[in-house]
């Protein structure tokens, strides 16, 4: 686990080896344990190491075949191991235990068509100094970040936008992508924050011909390919992958814990967990408000399943305090709430381990969302003829807001791929209009998304909403903010429900077995039934629960409006609107906690990485005080 910053040149005049050193050095947190710089023309190869497996000879950018391969990796492949010994008994030889060196060796043996039998989180990049060519992928979900941009000349290819940004002067914010960031709470993949820059997309791979452009590729798709078995032999699949899931991932050379919420995913893995580990010790964050803390489910949890739970109490203030560094480590603006109690419990995890297990991935693959019952909630829509449900959508339209049923007939009378765009929608078109400045009507927030209903309409309404999740909410959002948070402490976070062998067993799954008995991921509450408490397995879903609603109407509502008026980001936003919000908010006329939290997310980002009026993990005597004292205009 570790993070990677590279240069391929075809002038061969690489930037300063200082300034090289400087963008490196802006990703230490992946890797303080040692660093790594390869350079021959026209590549230099960069590398932070946080040592998991085999501590002393794992050490890159790693060589393999006489120096023909150079490779510098980010990630754990969770089947090396076996790999490994295929590649022996193929004439294969190894100076270290790494899955690093297993990697090269099989990309040696079979090139490009190695990185499908890769199971694990990876971004990684391989020099062929005799093909001369740089070839990089990333792992089918996104777990693992990767970043790049390309010139005429120069390549950069980064496990973070910030080791990017540091050589580039130039980087000009994509309005595009601001305008999708309003609705998404994160700016979808492949694009970013920058109109210069761009992720390589989950389950793609590059190949950069030294004097060539670069092609990229699929070597994976979802698929949902429903068998017809019964409910025990699939919650039997489900028994057996899940364990040898959670065994794989506990291969480690040092301590692994675990993240434990009051949810049915991360318990779980820490049921699991503990088969492979006695003293196996677990970590949990909430807060004091009523309604906005798992803490006590679980301690209880912890007992019963009898591991010990290390867990603490955020505050308003400690959460300020640290949202600037927060939004550095996340690189471009995400807006999830539930980034700050991960990275506060990442924090204390670090305190005790170097690896953690947790359950991102449980409720894209086996159907947990609540939203996701809706399409059997608004099943009957389907056999109403298009007249009357135009017609009864038009009058639902001008029903008062607040009339019962208005919304039910809106959302069932509209088209799945007109009102979903992913597990989270902030804003709409009307009213992005409204505080944009630079608002495009032809960048609609349904283009993103549009091609994966495409691949897609086959599937029931249910998988649809799964399949639509899988390539948005899950690496936007959910695993970005899952990287960077526990990476920010140099914690390396590994997912068992998010293994190649789990996503087989669950897109074979029928949706009669998901949403069944007026609940969600019901047939993996089925298999799981004999390893989780009883207490943990009907409980309502929480997630991580974040009182920025009762903050920003209270104890926030002074530092939000000094934000707002000082923020420099004038020329993107209409401010007074965004005043109007925390008005209306702060009086109780409207919840409008997540809108006004995606356009402070923005100004906090703008403020750190486009002014460079603030500092991260700059010493504050008090936590609202983010930016000098000073007047700005608010625009009209």
């Amino acid at each position: 686990m570790c993070g990677f910053f590279g240069e391929i040149n075809i002038n061969q005049q690489f930037m300063t080896r200082d300034l090289f050193e400087q963008a490196l050095e802006q990703i230490h947190h992946r890797g303080p344990d040692s660093t790594g710089i390869f350079e021959e023309h026209p590549v230099r190869l960069g590398f932070k190491r946080l040592s998991i497996i085999d501590l002393e000879h794992g050490s890159q950018p790693m060589a393999y075949e006489n120096d023909r391969y150079h490779i510098t990796f980010n990630g754990e492949i969770y089947n090396y191991i076996e790999l490994r010994d295929r590649l022996i008994q193929d004439g294969y030889s190894f100076q270290t235990h790494t899955d690093t060196e297993v990697i090269v060796a099989l990309y040696a043996q079979k090139g490009v068509q190695a990185i499908r039998e890769l199971r694990g989180m990876f971004g990684f990049v391989i020099w062929d100094k005799v093909q001369q060519e740089l070839v990089g992928a990333r792992d089918r979900f996104g777990i693992k970040p990767f970043y790049y941009w390309e010139s005429n000349h120069q390549l950069l290819v980064a496990s973070e936008l910030k080791s990017i940004h540091h050589c580039i002067d130039s980087l000009t914010i994509n309005t595009k992508s601001l305008q999708q960031y309003l609705s998404y709470q994160y700016v979808p993949e492949p694009a970013t924050i920058y109109k210069e820059v761009q992720k390589l997309s989950p389950g793609h791979f590059f190949v950069k011909k030294l004097k060539g452009t670069m092609e990229i590729k699929a070597f994976h798709q979802y698929q949902f390919r429903t068998i017809n078995l019964s409910l025990e032999d699939h919650i039997q699949k489900i028994r057996d992958v899940m364990e040898d899931s959670v065994a794989k991932h506990m291969r480690s050379d040092v301590p692994v814990g675990a993240f434990l919420s009051g949810g049915i995913d991360s318990t779980t893995t820490v049921a699991l967990a503990k088969r492979h580990n006695e003293n196996l010790q677990t970590f949990t964050v909430g807060f004091k408000q009523n309604g906005y803390s798992e803490v006590e489910v679980a301690k209880e949890s912890a007992h019963q399943l009898g591991v010990t739970n290390i867990h603490k109490f955020i505050s308003s203030e400690e959460f300020l305090r640290e949202l600037p560094n927060i939004i550095w480590h996340m690189d471009e603006p995400v807006a999830d709430p539930a980034a700050i109690p991960l990275y506060f419990v990442a924090k204390e995890a670090s305190k005790h381990v170097k690896v953690v297990l947790s359950g991102e991935g449980a409720d894209e693959l086996f159907g947990g969302y609540n939203i996701y019952r809706e399409s059997l909630a608004l099943k009957g829509f389907d056999y109403i003829p298009k007249p009357l449900n135009k017609m009864l959508h038009s009058l639902a339209t001008f029903l008062p807001e607040g009339v019962k049923g208005r919304n039910y007939l809106i959302r069932g009378t509209t088209p799945l791929a007109d009102r979903y765009i992913g597990n989270a929608k902030i804003y709409d078109e009307l009213e992005k209009k409204e505080i944009l400045l630079h608002f495009n009507q032809n960048n609609h927030f349904k283009n993103h998304v549009a091609r994966f209903y495409e691949q897609g309409k086959a599937y029931d309404k249910a998988t649809l909403m799964q399949y639509i999740d899988l390539h948005t909410w899950l690496p936007g959002d959910i695993l970005t903010k899952a990287d960077r948070m526990t990476m920010a402490h140099s914690l390396e976070l590994r997912v068992p429900f998010l293994d190649n062998e789990v996503l087989e067993v669950a897109s074979e799954i029928p949706t009669k077995y998901k949403l069944s008995h007026q609940t969600t991921k019901y047939i993996l509450r089925k298999a799981i039934s004999e390893w989780v408490p009883a207490s943990v397995l009907d409980r309502k879903k929480l997630g991580f629960p974040v009182p920025i609603r009762v903050w920003l109407r209270d104890e926030w509502y002074d530092w939000a409006k000094n934000m707002i008026h000082m923020s420099q980001t004038d020329e993107y936003l209409y401010k007074d609107q965004i005043l109007a919000l925390l008005n209306e908010h702060a009086t109780g006329k409207r919840d409008n906690s997540r809108k006004l939290w995606v356009a402070l997310c923005f100004m906090i980002w703008h403020a750190l990485y486009i002014e460079k009026s603030m500092t991260p993990y700059k010493k504050l005597d008090h936590p609202e005080d983010f930016y000098p004292s000073k007047e700005v205009n608010v625009s009209k």
